[in-house]
């Protein structure tokens, strides 16, 4: 399959949007780590199966029984699409990735004030937030280019003892594109009696996954990942991980479906995943996520990973040719990376430049810190951004521009991008006198 025809499998690439003139174009979505349109296959196998529709584990219906198959089968397929180990690994559907963490880190609170979780300083809010009410937590540094150290990650683990239970780390980051090495993160951290918690959200839709056999010590213990990232809207999500953990304990959410049997005095809980999926399952969701694990094996994710890094190197190219452009990730193109590029515009702040590509030109970005503030503020740091003041468009807030690519953006679109970036440098006095400095 050639790159191109990839965008006859996403749907919406050639909607029409208005820009501030009046006038219609074709839109142009280059915020793809935020969320992904969805597939048309996914879209068309929720209406295929619509008509049979039914409860889930609810019910002895022909409908009911034939939901409940797909809801099962589903599992099965999400865990082949990462090379989960099916005889220790159990699939958990949630509703995000953020989800999935906050779980995670409810059913591995043990009460000793003594662990410790090791986060990163390159983490989404989503995997550093949920660790911080339960755990002591420390933060694995990065460089001067903003990749994580694994020096840094030993001396922690050093430093801890022994009493390092996890290192929670992202695959890819949302802001930078950097893919973190994580088999050599699972080995270093299982040295030390720790087990890994992989963030996939950026991951997993770019490039292909392998948790590895149970017996390895490259294993990923836990994967987390969301649909409405790959290209699967209706909110489901993944958490996958040894069954062991699941078993002992109650569930955070409690109610129907998490129990096999209740008296007023006592519960019996169910067996992993079902004690964890609280409530009606969403259905739907996960039909959309599985379809998509489909479509994205069918294409090849090494012919995504491909298109989607040759993309990343010509907009790169194109940016350093226009002045007062500041890119503020690693540019070495043999680096592993997806496509991700966070940049600024000297002397106009990052959310205006959004808005005027997206009023003029009909062009998504994403501007901001992109819910990893640390981060983001350590890399304005290191490219000696300025300081943003208040003004009374509220545009206060320190932060970068951010492109991120998915499989159905093409070249013509990274020339559109330069062209409207080189007119907001060519008008940026006026740009200035309109809307004030930042």
């Amino acid at each position: 399959m050639i790159p191109y025809t990839y965008r006859n499998l996403v749907m919406g690439v050639d909607t029409k949007i208005p820009l501030d003139n009046g006038n219609y174009t074709v839109s142009i979505n280059m915020d793809n780590a935020a969320t992904t349109p969805p597939f048309v296959q996914v879209l068309q196998e929720i209406v295929n199966f619509a008509p049979m529709y039914s409860s889930v584990h609810r019910g002895s219906g022909c409908k009911s029984r034939f939901s409940t198959d797909l809801y099962e089968a589903s599992r099965v397929t999400i865990a082949n699409f990462v090379k989960a180990d099916p005889a220790h690994d159990t699939v958990i559907f949630v509703k995000n990735t953020t989800e999935a963490i906050n779980k995670l880190s409810y059913r591995l609170c043990n009460g000793n004030e003594k662990s410790v979780v090791l986060s990163t300083e390159m983490e989404h809010h989503s995997n550093d937030l949920p660790w911080r009410n339960k755990f002591r937590v420390d933060y694995v540094g990065v460089d001067i280019n903003g990749r994580l150290s694994l020096n840094s990650l030993v001396e922690k683990l050093e430093q801890y003892q022994g009493d390092v239970i996890l290192v929670a780390v992202t695959g890819a980051s949302n802001v930078t594109g950097y893919l973190n090495p994580i088999h050599e993160i699972a080995e270093i951290a299982h040295k030390y009696q720790a087990k890994i918690l992989v963030d996939g959200a950026q991951m997993v839709p770019h490039i292909q996954i392998d948790m590895k056999p149970f017996d390895s010590s490259q294993h990923i213990d836990y994967l987390a990942f969301s649909g409405h990232k790959m290209y699967a809207p209706f909110g489901a999500g993944v958490l996958i991980g040894p069954i062991a953990t699941f078993k002992k304990g109650a569930p955070e959410y409690t109610g129907g479906g998490t129990v096999r049997t209740v008296t007023r005095s006592n519960v019996t809980w169910a067996d992993p995943p079902h004690k964890e999926e609280a409530g009606t399952p969403n259905l739907m969701g996960v039909l959309a996520l599985q379809a998509a694990a489909k479509v994205l094996n069918t294409v090849g994710m090494e012919n995504i990973s491909r298109h989607e890094v040759d993309l990343w190197k010509y907009t790169v190219n194109r940016l350093r040719s226009i002045p007062g452009i500041v890119l503020h990730c690693d540019l070495d193109p043999g680096k592993p990376r997806i496509g991700i590029i966070p940049f600024s515009l000297d002397g106009i702040h990052h959310s205006l430049v959004a808005d005027i590509m997206s009023g003029e030109a009909g062009i998504a970005v994403r501007s901001g810190c992109f819910c990893a503030q640390p981060y983001v503020r350590k890399l304005i740091k290191l490219a000696q951004a300025q300081t943003c003041k208040k003004d009374k468009q509220s545009r206060d807030r320190p932060g970068v521009i951010r492109i991120s690519y998915g499989l159905y953006n093409d070249f013509r679109e990274i020339d559109v991008l330069i062209q409207s970036l080189s007119r907001i440098v060519e008008r940026k006095d006026y740009y200035i006198k309109k809307y004030g400095k930042p």
